[in-house]
């Protein structure tokens, strides 16, 4: 009976070792997928809190505007969000992320009816690189409209829109993550997430429209001095500020592109202490400064610490980030005061996203640990590493600004002398809500009672309480 069984046992036991190898490639495969999955799902919970950040950029916006051209603001984010939408798709993904030439992509247009950059039917991993990369060129865009804040004409927003999504912004992608020249050059710039690529862009391009623009009317007076134009709600503001912290968890904490060794979660941790030192340095800046606590620069200064920790959130350790957060914090308040005697920014975003970006693009080359860099990089100064990565971080800073800021600059004087980039007098006094949309974003405050309806007494009450005037005939 065992001599009958041993052969059996044998064969049953060759065959299992043969099978073997085969369930272990299906486990791994099973594995693979699962983990192909979750970094999927990572990427668009990410680009749905970077998606999320447009609110944020209307209360800060919003926040910043007088009562008289909020709404304007709210169809401005809308417009913007669709137009980019459909540039990103038409041409912007294909000019930053179809192929590693050195200057701009070469396909991937229109997303190749379904297919990637490289002519391969689009997986969801691609498609969800796709998305995620779409709301950097949003936000990026987004910055562009703070300067220009209540006295530009609507058109101008599509009419810029639509190279700056397509083209413009796509070509700094491609050059620093998309393959281009700065990717290589000395070794590979250092931006994890964007402080040069999507804030110095966008400020920069603020900074060309607000001096095409000019000031808003009042804002300097006789003797050349700046004056105050306080925003009509601080609290709007606040909302703004706290729904972009916690967008940029996303903002950073995506730029992983998946869920491999919880690099992310050291991501994070880094965005928080980076925003949390950009709010004490500005603090303390605004009281040696102006010798008051400033509402809307303590707020600044979040936004400039998260800026600034943007491209070495990846790169640095823990006990660097709120020191950049910090020295953040100290520029935002001293660009501010500084640029608001030459050029009217009420929402401070060439200071808050242009002078923190620059900042933050910089500290990757002082703080960079030699754990964390990529093959082929150099570790920051800081580590003994001399000043290699420090000039690559900054023949990027340099060529991003020059680039961006004559580009922007021609459109804005070719909108201004074709179709006008600003209201007239007359419209800018009366707001941009009624004279560019026809309405108010809050009728109470500038309709009389009677004439607002929903708001206005009943007919009865108004009737009973009415004086007749020398037009008017009683009741009988």
């Amino acid at each position: 009976m065992r001599r009958t069984l041993l052969p059996k046992a044998l064969a049953l036991g060759a065959i299992g070792l043969l099978t073997l190898p085969s369930l272990a490639l299906a486990q791994d495969d099973g594995i693979e997928t699962v983990s192909t999955q979750l970094n999927d799902v990572w990427i668009i919970v990410t680009a749905c809190l970077v998606l999320f950040m447009q609110a944020g950029f209307l209360g800060l916006e919003l926040g910043f505007s007088r009562g008289k051209s909020v709404g304007s603001g709210v169809a401005k984010i809308a417009v913007n969000l669709a137009i980019a939408s459909i540039m990103w798709w038409l041409i912007g993904y294909g000019i930053a992320f179809g192929g590693d030439g050195a200057f701009w992509g070469t396909s991937g247009f229109l997303f190749q009816n379904g297919r990637d950059v490289a002519g391969e039917a689009a997986n969801n991993s691609t498609l969800t690189f796709f998305v995620f990369q779409f709301t950097f060129a949003a936000v990026s865009l987004a910055i562009v409209w703070g300067s220009t804040l209540e006295r530009i004409k609507f058109s101008a927003y599509p009419l810029f829109a639509i190279p700056f999504a397509a083209v413009l912004y796509p070509i700094v992608a491609h050059w620093s993550w998309g393959g281009g020249w700065l990717s290589t050059f000395g070794g590979g710039v250092q931006d994890f997430a964007g402080s040069g690529v999507v804030h110095l862009t966008g400020a920069t391009a603020a900074l060309a429209a607000t001096l095409v623009l000019g000031a808003r009317k009042g804002k300097y007076g006789p003797d050349g001095k700046p004056r105050a134009i306080p925003g009509h709600s601080m609290p709007i503001f606040g909302f703004g500020v706290l729904i972009l912290w916690l967008g940029w968890f996303g903002f950073n904490g995506g730029s992983t592109l998946g869920t491999a060794d919880s690099a992310f979660g050291h991501v994070i941790a880094v965005t928080n202490l980076g925003a949390a030192g950009g709010v004490i340095g500005a603090l303390i800046m605004v009281r040696l400064v102006m010798k008051t606590l400033d509402v809307g620069m303590i707020g600044n200064g979040a936004i400039a610490g998260l800026v600034a920790i943007t491209a070495p959130s990846g790169y640095v350790e823990m006990w660097a980030a709120p020191i950049i957060g910090l020295i953040g914090g100290f520029i935002v308040v001293v660009g501010v005061v500084t640029i608001d005697k030459f050029i009217d920014d009420p929402v401070g975003a060439t200071s808050a996203h242009g002078l923190a970006g620059i900042w933050g693009t910089l500290s990757c080359g002082l703080f960079a640990s030699p754990r964390l860099i990529l093959e082929g990089q150099h570790a920051g100064l800081f580590y003994g590493d001399g000043f290699q990565q420090l000039g690559v971080q900054a023949v990027a800073t340099i060529a991003t600004f020059a680039f961006v800021f004559t580009c922007s600059f021609a459109l804005f004087m070719l909108i201004k002398v074709t179709v006008g980039l600003r209201v007239t007098e007359a419209e800018e006094d009366a707001g941009l809500d009624i004279s560019e949309h026809g309405m108010y974003g809050y009728p109470e405050q500038f309709i009389p009672a009677p004439e607002l309806v929903g708001y206005a007494p009943s007919p009865a009450v108004a009737a009973s309480s009415a004086v007749p005037t020398s037009k008017e005939v009683p009741a009988t």
